[in-house]
């Protein structure tokens, strides 16, 4: 199917609209809807939280009446059971749409091109594939958990332009500037879980919170992996009763007297506790996605298990020498074609500092079949 540029005009304006629900939408994936009639916008809308109206119900509920005979362009096929709301299939067929261009057709196996199926067999022409792999891209978190089963895991990290994360004496505050940590602090409050090791948390003793503090709906759960039972209990993350804390241990802990009720505590039995059983754990709790921002160790268990599905890589104008620690260990790399290569590397400044953001080489299920990047 050949897009003209009117196609790719309205389907970016919808994956732009999808956007105003990142952090809101879990388990729910981010979706966008507008509704064009006579080439004119009448209605436009996007899904805002899980339970509340899909984004095709409310771009064709702003339309009303001038939606009939019009075109919706959604980022992601419409659904066609009954969840939490009811089929949005069914609103558009009632609505009178003429065409429906998807960016995406949905893997949940509740959806899985039933709903496609659904809207031609009643005669509608649908068309499928419109900035695909953009609207893949914005829904990484989604298509992750869907198709893993697992928390989609993001690795955040910091360093100096020579690699560094640390100096050899474990300091890191600060290495890139405010600007970098603000919006970080905003990354937090749109995934679902942050993750560190205690490490980290004997040496800075982190909140771990999205600061300044928001509601406490848009607060991550803190997660805290504790092989040895080392944090003790004045850790400021134990302290802080705003987001819930589970506290991962091969060893007994005891969790402070006070603000209890905000943590739990999950045993492993000794030598289990690795990233698969702890991504396991964390879908078991409900949870979709995962912020790594733990130290070297953390980091390079989940590397090697490759279980990290993108990196954020904030890189500060600052060296620091062969001193400073290192983000992973080794990784057996004797030759550049056995370096792993991010993919769909996109990178920018922020304040003084840069950003890179890609994906491992082995998030394959990232990329379809007409994916331009």
């Amino acid at each position: 199917m050949k897009f003209c540029p009117d196609d790719e005009r309205w389907m970016a304006l919808s994956l732009q609209l999808a956007e105003e629900g990142r952090g809101t939408t879990a388990p729910n994936p981010l979706v966008g809807a507008v509704v064009v009639n006579d080439g004119k916008l009448v209605g436009q809308g996007f899904h805002a939280r899980a339970g509340q109206a899909h984004a095709e119900v409310v771009a064709l509920a702003a339309a009303g009446e001038r939606a009939a005979g019009g075109v919706l362009y959604v980022t992601l096929e419409p659904c066609c059971h009954y969840g939490r709301t009811p089929p949005c299939t069914e609103a558009i067929l009632k609505a009178g749409i003429r065409r429906v261009v998807v960016a995406l057709e949905d893997p949940n196996p509740k959806v899985a091109g039933g709903g496609i199926a659904q809207l031609r067999a009643a005669g509608m022409q649908v068309d499928v594939g419109l900035l695909e792999a953009e609207a893949r891209r914005q829904n990484d978190i989604f298509l992750t958990h869907i198709t893993q089963r697992r928390p989609f895991v993001l690795w955040k990290n910091a360093a100096t332009l020579d690699g560094r994360i640390a100096t050899g004496t474990g300091h890191s505050q600060w290495i890139t500037g405010t600007e970098a940590r603000r919006e970080v602090h905003q990354l937090r409050s749109q995934l679902d879980a942050v993750l560190v090791g205690s490490g980290t948390v004997l040496a800075d003793n982190p909140l771990l919170t999205a600061r300044p503090l928001l509601a406490a709906m848009d607060q991550p759960t803190r997660v805290l992996v504790d092989r040895r039972g080392r944090i003790p209990q004045d850790a400021a993350v134990l302290r802080d009763a705003s987001s819930p804390v589970l506290w991962f241990s091969e060893r007994a802990v005891t969790t402070p007297a006070a603000n209890a009720d905000h943590i739990s505590v999950i045993q492993a039995a000794p030598g289990t506790m690795d990233p698969h059983w702890i991504l396991t754990q964390l879908a078991e709790q409900g949870i979709t996605s995962v912020l790594l921002e733990g130290g070297p160790t953390l980091a390079h268990a989940f590397w090697q298990a490759r279980l990290i599905d993108k990196v954020r890589w904030y890189v500060a104008p600052k060296i620091m020498g062969a001193d400073g620690r290192a983000a992973l260990g080794p990784l057996d790399s004797d030759t550049m074609d056995q370096v792993a290569a991010l993919a769909n590397v996109q990178c920018r400044p922020v304040g003084s500092d840069w950003v890179f953001e890609g994906y491992p080489p082995w998030t394959a299920w990232l990329r379809a079949s007409n994916d331009r990047v």
